[in-house]
């Protein structure tokens, strides 16, 4: 399949290797509004073709397939032309500004009939899919809470050009900061959920005030929680200064626990004592050891089979994006799960909103 890039930022070399690295796509043209950004993307990329109009490239390029890295107020307008104009779309998060401009993408995709894929990556990192299995195995259970939080670095690349320009994409969100990683914390609890969602959040400031009221305004501390029809409960963090940056899952099960942390890549059973006294204490941190040894054992196979740089995830899930529009495969992240995960961060943005 012929592909193109709508949208030069970082993250778009991001989607270009893993482009080439699954097979059965061919990156051939790359756009962007700055000149500059998509000569040197192009220049980067070997063979690919640069442009300024996504219309002007589909045409001309004769694609298949469309990958969009623009910010997200973009996302409506340009997914929809790009399935209109024949071409199956890959989103970058966040998906949309709202489930509302989500329905509208969605639906032109049942239109046209073109397939529409988002970048929910960490479901297709190692512990997401060991999950999987596990919950399809019911070794868990049923699931009765889950506690998720994502660090969001204010020191890094990515947080210094954020903190660094008050007109940044991000600061137009409906979120703010917090919508911008959203889709990541909540694409990974929708599936345990059961309409109707309760949702309440609260959120503040806690680095100092610059005298930048774009800035300052902005909260950098996140907690919510989410409460399903099924009894399931759910109670999340962002936060941008709990120290080290985590991306962590819990998941409590009626048989069993196990914790996921996605940043190290490993998922392994909670710490039980089975036997009495001191005793009983004993023995739970030598198991869990074990456990953490298997997993870098694990990794380690992973890293000689090359299979574990940055973005081994996406790459399992483009492999099952584009087996998807061969035909070979289901959607990995079905609409009714893309939507769901859009009502929920509206659903936190008017907690947000609502008098204390």
């Amino acid at each position: 399949m012929r592909v193109g890039i709508v949208g030069c930022g970082k993250i778009a070399d991001g989607h270009a290797e893993q482009l080439r690295a699954i097979g059965g796509a061919d990156l051939v043209a790359a756009c962007d509004r700055e000149p500059l950004m998509v000569e040197r993307f192009a220049q980067r990329w070997n063979g690919v073709a640069a442009h300024a109009d996504m219309a002007e490239m589909v045409r001309a390029e004769r694609l298949d397939v469309v990958h969009i890295v623009t910010p997200p107020d973009s996302h409506v307008q340009l997914a929809c032309q790009a399935m209109e104009l024949g071409c199956h779309v890959f989103l970058e998060k966040p998906f949309a500004l709202d489930a509302a401009g989500t329905r509208r993408i969605l639906e032109c995709a049942q239109a046209t009939r073109r397939k529409i894929g988002v970048n929910y990556l960490y479901n297709f990192e190692t512990p997401g899919l060991q999950l999987r299995d596990l919950m399809a195995e019911r070794t868990l259970g049923d699931v009765v809470h889950i506690d998720t939080t994502y660090g969001y670095n204010l020191g890094g690349d990515y947080g210094m050009a954020v903190m660094g320009d008050p007109a940044h994409w991000v600061h137009r969100l409906p979120g703010k900061l917090f919508h911008n990683v959203l889709d990541h914390v909540l694409a990974k609890v929708v599936g345990f959920l059961e309409e109707p969602v309760t949702v309440n959040a609260f959120a503040h400031r806690m680095r100092p005030a610059s005298g930048d009221p774009a800035l300052d305004a902005m909260p950098d501390e996140l907690r919510f929680t989410l409460s399903g029809a099924n009894g399931v409960t759910v109670s999340g963090m962002v936060s941008s200064h709990a120290r080290p940056v985590s991306h962590t899952m819990k998941v409590y099960g009626t048989r069993d626990t196990v914790e996921l942390d996605y940043a190290a890549r490993t998922l392994v059973r909670s710490a039980r004592q089975d036997q009495p006294s001191s005793l009983g204490r004993l023995f739970p941190a030598w198991v869990q050891s074990l456990r953490f040894a298997r997993n870098g054992a694990r990794n380690t196979g992973d890293f000689m089979r090359n299979q574990f740089h940055y973005f081994q995830c996406m790459r399992v899930l483009l492999r099952g994006f584009y087996g998807a529009i061969d035909g070979r495969d289901e959607d990995p992240v079905p609409h009714a799960h893309i939507l769901r995960v859009a009502t929920l961060i509206d659903g936190i943005v008017e907690a947000l909103e609502r008098p204390a």
